[in-house]
This record gives structure tokens, C-alpha cells and sequence, in this order.
């Protein structure tokens, strides 16, 4: 029986499985995953990191790409992208991540 391409929200759950060790947050909560788009036989994830110096940036995307090949079928041809538009900024956090931070104020 052939394995079925994840859903998206598949995606981003096994992408909160990755964490940006210089902060201890996921990718998803961070705002760093722009782009997931799934079709027949491939899998594109677009995502950015906090700054173009991070000095993690290629463990995260290995991280990410084992996450992304733990789902797809065996078949399936996934392309990880870094992407630097848009600039990420720290509007694109999840309120979980902003309260995190400290960054929310209580309502």
C-alpha cells in the first residue's frame, strides 16, 4: 500500500519537532515556516531563519528535512527552501511564542 502524501497541517506539526537552539522554540511557533506545499509527489517547504548570520541555520534545515522525510512517501521528491523575503520579523510569531519571549502584554 503506497504511503499518502502528509496533509499540511501534518507538515507543521512535524515541524514543530524543530528547534532553533539558540532561542529553545520551534520553527512553526517562530514564524519561520512561510510556505508548505504539497502535491502528487513533492513536498516544498519555504522557511527563513531569525537573521541571515544565524549560525545554526544548517543544522535547522537538516533537522527540517529529516522531519519532512519521516513523513512524505518514499517516492516523494521534497525541496527545502531558505528563503530571505519576506524578512522575518517578530510579528510572525505565534501569541504562544510572543508570551514565551515575554513579548505579549497581558490583556
Amino acid at each position: 500500500m503506497k504511503t499518502p502524501m502528509p496533509t499540511e497541517e501534518g507538515v507543521r506539526s512535524a515541524l514543530c519537532d524543530v528547534i532553533d537552539p539558540e532561542v529553545g522554540m520551534n520553527i512553526v511557533d517562530l514564524g519561520l515556516v512561510y510556505v508548505v506545499e504539497i502535491r502528487d509527489d513533492m513536498l516544498r517547504v519555504d522557511l527563513t531563519m531569525t537573521t541571515q548570520a544565524c549560525p545554526m541555520s544548517d543544522m535547522i534545515l537538516n533537522d527540517a528535512r529529516m522531519a519532512l522525510e519521516s513523513l512524505a512517501p518514499d517516492n516523494a521528491r521534497i525541496e527545502l527552501n531558505l528563503v530571505w523575503e519576506p524578512p522575518w520579523t517578530p510579528a510572525m510569531m505565534t501569541a504562544c511564542a510572543r508570551r514565551h519571549f515575554g513579548w505579549d502584554e497581558p490583556a
